[in-house]
């Protein structure tokens, strides 16, 4: 049973702890060079790849210490090639900071940038490659948190398998609950986190390629810490990572696996957001509030909400963490007029039931208003 006590994140990462995963943090203190921490490593990557089940057969996973936007761009420094130029297809802020990232390290890259809450557009995609003969690479983002779309990749993925492209996937807040058709969209490589899908804690991240990808293809990454190709020796070899790794973290990050698995994976944790999301969408819409896109277009992992006139976002914040919910801010241009709700971790019947009151109480009067 939850108390009125208990603070519910509804922000896009890090989640609310199942006690579980929160328990798992006391198991002791670890030294991360003795043999016990490696058995651990491996046992993490070997579930990593197994939360899709096409995936184990062709993808091998490194973890490190560091948040998601870490992990991406490791996935960039040893992956996207020197020699050869990087299409990235960006329609929010974390692909434009895909392309950030290569400018950084001074990568050939190109960029086809959509409008923050647009789909992606593929005719422009085809122009791009068209124009350029040396792209080899593609990188993209699966769901873009900015807005909360859920970015269709059927097509740009078919186009890559069509063009011999390396698709490199930011699948931060996808992974362990939207679909992956990894051979479908020809993903060479993915980055994530635990402290988002899977419900773990900030501290850890990981990037997952193609066996031949670590075999033949992994580039200088013109960093130090941030070299997979260091990861991957030590961790498929002695099971050592080259830096220290965040030990406690890595405990919850096991323990949130084993709790994926137990209630099915991946597909049943996507129904319960669902749930989740249209169950919150019901009462905001009944007080007269809008979604930022149709919700079809969203993930079900968060939807943005659009301010009623009039409001701020200052104003809905305070109560609701008053109440023991913590909302988000819209980035950007969209920062003065929505909001966005997260529908991760450990949330119960009663913190919805709670949450409904407090979001009626918040909403009245823009209710009264659009009656």
């Amino acid at each position: 049973m939850t108390t009125e006590k208990r603070t519910i994140l509804l922000n896009p990462g890090p989640v609310t702890l199942t006690k579980g995963v929160r328990d798992a943090m006391l198991r002791g203190d670890w030294c991360h060079r003795e043999p016990e921490f490696a058995d651990l490593t491996r046992d993490i990557n070997a579930r990593l790849v197994r939360v899709y089940r096409e995936m184990p057969k062709d993808f091998e996973s490194v973890i490190l210490t560091g948040s998601g936007t870490c992990a991406v761009e490791a996935m960039l420094a040893s992956f996207a090639p020197r020699e050869s130029a990087t299409l990235i297809v960006a329609n929010g802020v974390y692909g434009e900071r895909m392309v950030k990232m290569l400018a950084a390290q001074g990568k050939p890259h190109c960029a086809v940038t959509s409008a923050w809450g647009e789909a992606i557009d593929m005719d422009a995609v085809r122009t791009a490659l068209d124009a350029r003969a040396d792209i080899t690479h593609v990188a993209t983002v699966h769901h873009e948190t900015t807005t909360g779309r859920l970015n269709d990749l059927s097509a740009l993925g078919q186009l890559c398998g069509e063009r011999g492209l390396r698709l490199m996937l930011d699948a931060v807040s996808s992974f362990g609950v939207e679909a992956i058709d990894a051979d479908g969209w020809n993903i060479a490589a993915l980055a994530a986190t635990a402290n988002k899908c899977l419900q773990g804690v900030p501290g850890i991240s990981f990037v997952m390629a193609r066996k031949h990808m670590w075999a033949d293809e992994l580039v200088p990454a013109g960093s130090v810490y941030l070299d997979l190709a260091a990861y991957y020796q030590g961790q498929h070899g002695t099971g050592f990572s080259p830096f220290t790794q965040a030990v406690q973290p890595a405990f919850a990050l096991l323990e949130a696996l084993r709790e994926l698995e137990e209630i099915g994976g991946w597909e049943q944790r996507r129904s319960i957001y669902r749930h989740r999301a249209g169950r919150i969408a019901v009462t905001l819409k009944r007080l007269g509030l809008q979604t930022l896109l149709p919700p079809q277009e969203f993930s079900c992992v968060l939807w943005s909400w659009v301010l009623p006139d009039g409001d701020n976002y200052e104003r809905v914040h305070a109560l609701l963490k008053k109440k023991g919910f913590v909302i988000y801010a819209g980035q950007g241009g969209l920062g003065t007029h929505i909001f966005r709700i997260a529908h991760m971790g450990d949330i119960q019947n009663d913190d919805l039931e709670r949450l409904d009151a407090a979001l009626r109480e918040c909403f009245a009067e823009s209710a009264g208003a659009a009656r």
